[in-house]
């Protein structure tokens, strides 16, 4: 990868950028300025989702950019609360009609169970992705895959599904790699992003990001989006500032030594979210 306009191939011969925008708070007060600047400074990959309350923003944004749709790659995700097979087709439609877009080019499971203790998840999974099949299969959808799920839950959707999720997307970041994950998606062929892929800041103050910044002459926050790029993750950052938009996607001028990037593998657990599929959020 050597810009932001280069793309990984997934299972189904779709590409996709190599780095993408966040929306999630991205657009407080129904503002499209921050989209049009990520939009300005480069950007064509666009990760959204019902929950975030972006998409209506997003899909206003790139229309006022005058650039084609079939320049954007656009991602949204069916929410907790809309899982199932009748409600995943529902909120589809109801995220289409918020983009103003006729097609997605992805859509994903956002959660693997909508409340921890939920004893059907496998079930809704199943009947969730069932929806997302069909909608794929008749065009609307370019790519399926999912969010937050770890091997535990791939495992009982692959036994059941006819098309195998193209994408998983992960909280990964120094300090929280996710490694056992990350082999296991790789090996299914599924090509994994990383939100908060800066450990939602906090990571930037360890002092082996703070040395390895040093040594490389790079900002913290680019130390970890290169670690990601370089182990082959599409990183999912999102920033208001055009400076530091632009910033986010300037990790292709250096490379982290191997030795580098085993300090940052193995870093001790720094910046992790709270969020896990299996438990109630741990809030600090």
């Amino acid at each position: 990868m050597k810009n932001i306009h280069d793309f990984y191939t997934l299972s189904n011969g779709v590409r996709i950028p190599c780095i993408a925008f966040g929306t999630y708070k991205a657009a407080q007060e129904d503002n499209v300025k921050t989209i049009q600047l990520a939009i300005e400074a480069g950007y064509r990959y666009f990760d959204t989702a019902s929950f975030y309350d972006t998409e209506r923003v997003l899909g206003e944004a790139i229309k006022q950019s005058g650039i084609p749709r079939e320049e954007f790659f656009v991602v949204s995700k069916v929410w907790k609360t809309e899982m199932g097979y009748e409600n995943t087709k529902r909120a589809f439609k109801q995220s289409l009609e918020r983009l103003q877009m006729e097609y997605l080019d992805g859509y994903l499971i956002h959660w693997p169970k909508p409340y921890p203790e939920a004893e059907d998840w496998k079930e809704l999974d199943r009947e969730t992705w069932r929806a997302m099949e069909e909608l794929y299969l008749e065009g609307k959808i370019r790519t399926i895959g999912l969010s937050n799920f770890l091997p535990q839950h791939i495992e009982p959707l692959l036994q059941k599904c006819q098309i195998q999720p193209m994408m998983n997307q992960l909280e990964i970041h120094p300090g929280y790699s996710q490694t056992a994950a990350v082999q296991y998606c790789k090996e299914k062929g599924m090509i994994l992003q990383a939100w908060s892929p800066i450990g939602r800041g906090r990571v930037l103050q360890d002092e082996l990001i703070v040395e390895l910044a040093k040594k490389y002459g790079v900002t913290p926050a680019r130390i970890c989006l290169r670690y990601l790029v370089q182990n082959g993750i599409i990183p999912l950052p999102k920033s208001s500032s055009l400076e530091r938009m632009k910033e986010n996607q300037n990790v292709f001028s250096f490379a982290l030594s191997k030795e580098d990037m085993y300090r940052l593998e193995t870093m001790p657990q720094t910046g992790w979210s709270g969020e896990y599929p299996d438990r109630e959020r741990i809030t600090e």
